[in-house]
């Protein structure tokens, strides 16, 4: 006992290395010299470090993993969702988690992924919080990018295209069509804003209000300076595809309400993009509401669509009139 003792109270004086404190991850582009400005304040380097939401968000993989496997959880406890197509082509499809009472109303939900990935199946991770609500979630897939030969058009036309078809079949699934609500992340949040600003009548049959509000998490609205970020690299920007994919720019056809988020620790062009397009909307006379969600990069944004009390989840919930606990 005496020697153990003695060699216990011997260890503090026993010199050891000192374990270094943690690197803070790097947010934005590494240190450079600064080279000319090609956008307001930025030269090119920070300009597509803007636009890769790599340099703002270092666990965004994880974070997309998470919700892929929350999306198969969400399926777990629901049951696999009814597989619809909306149109001719294999990759026009949607999944269909109906709500627990007939005519309901819809969310129809546009996923991010730069325009170069993603899928309905694994955005499933909110239609649980849709479903307790009252409400049925439909989560659509359309083409991407690469297969659309760097046109964003088709992707628009294929998103607009499920809309009508979601208004025009809702009661073949027991849903309300006079109900439909749209909403979603990222490059979907796009996407979603170009479809808010569609002439329903004219282009699909149906009516002008066909959208009863919409929800647009992290994205972007005008593409001038999309256009001379990297990302000019996958999308073959024309000056015609720049004007009619920017929703900022046609607000004219706004009709529906629009809830803008973002979140502070998203890139700094995500942030401006969404108070301008919001500052732009409200200029215009549109029902508009801009959320600020302090200390949520542009992963956790999207995530939040699962959470009743996170912004976008609650966002979606209010604009639709649904209550935080089904």
């Amino acid at each position: 006992m005496t020697l153990l003792g003695g060699a216990a109270a011997a260890w503090p004086m026993s010199a050891r290395a000192q374990t270094p404190d943690p690197i803070p991850c790097q947010l934005g582009p590494s240190p450079h010299q600064k080279g000319p400005l090609v956008w307001m304040d930025m030269d090119q380097i920070e300009l597509d470090a803007a636009y890769d939401q790599r340099f703002y968000a270092p666990m965004g993989d994880q974070i997309q993993k998470r919700v892929a496997s929350n999306s198969n959880a969400v399926r777990a406890r629901l049951g696999e969702p009814l597989r619809l197509s909306y149109g001719p082509s294999e990759l026009e499809k949607l999944d269909v988690y109906r709500a627990r009472k007939p005519n309901a109303p819809i969310f129809l939900f546009v996923h991010g992924g730069s325009w170069r990935g993603g899928s309905a199946r694994n955005n499933a991770y909110s239609a649980e919080m849709f479903v307790n609500a009252g409400s049925n979630f439909i989560a659509i897939d359309f083409i991407d990018i690469n297969q659309a030969g760097g046109d964003l058009r088709p992707m628009a036309a294929q998103v607009r295209s499920a809309i009508a078809w979601t208004y025009k079949n809702a009661a073949s699934f027991g849903a309300d069509a006079n109900r439909l609500y749209i909403g979603g992340r990222s490059s979907g949040a796009h996407l979603t804003a170009v479809a808010l600003v569609t002439d329903w009548e004219r282009d699909h049959g149906v009516p002008a209000d066909v959208v009863k509000g919409g929800i647009c998490s992290s994205g972007m609205y005008d593409l001038k300076p999309v256009r001379i970020s990297k990302r000019s690299s996958f999308v073959r920007f024309t000056d015609e595809m720049e004007q009619t994919m920017s929703p900022q720019r046609n607000l004219n056809q706004l009709r529906a309400p629009v809830i803008v988020t973002y979140g502070t620790n998203e890139t700094p062009e995500f942030q401006r993009q969404a108070r301008d397009f919001a500052a732009a909307a409200k200029a215009a006379g549109k029902s508009v509401e801009l959320i600020e969600a302090p200390n949520y990069n542009h992963y956790e944004m999207g995530e939040s669509y699962g959470n009743p009390y996170g912004p976008s989840g609650r966002a979606a919930l209010a604009l639709m009139q649904l209550p935080i606990l089904g």
